[in-house]
């Protein structure tokens, strides 16, 4: 599967989650305190980086409309990236709340 926009490979700005060396090893890091990424913090940055391509694909359709901007692919590209950005947005959350559902049906 392609990643045209970098969405994925982390050269469109958006952060992948990498895993941290030593995290779910019986005794390691029980609060999470340590060197690695927060998820927390990742899925924040990642909200925000997805927030902005929408609000420059907003200013785009603005400029094209108003006449301050000529280059219809351009606009075009950024309403794509805004897309596609808020897609896989769309689809973590999906994952997220499918891990979740798991999580609470797991008897203690």
């Amino acid at each position: 599967m392609s990643d045209p926009l970098g969405f994925v490979s982390g050269a469109g700005g958006m952060r992948p989650v990498q895993p941290t060396p030593g995290v779910g090893k019986a005794g390691d890091r029980a609060s999470g305190a340590g060197g690695g990424a927060d998820f927390r913090e990742v899925l924040l940055e990642n909200l925000e980086k997805v927030n902005s391509a929408q609000q420059e694909a907003d200013r785009a359709v603005e400029d094209l409309v108003s006449g301050r901007r000529t280059d219809v692919e351009g606009v075009i590209l950024a309403t794509e990236k805004a897309d596609n950005a808020f897609r896989m947005l769309q689809a973590m959350r999906g994952k997220v709340l499918q891990a979740y559902d798991e999580i609470k049906q797991v008897r203690v």
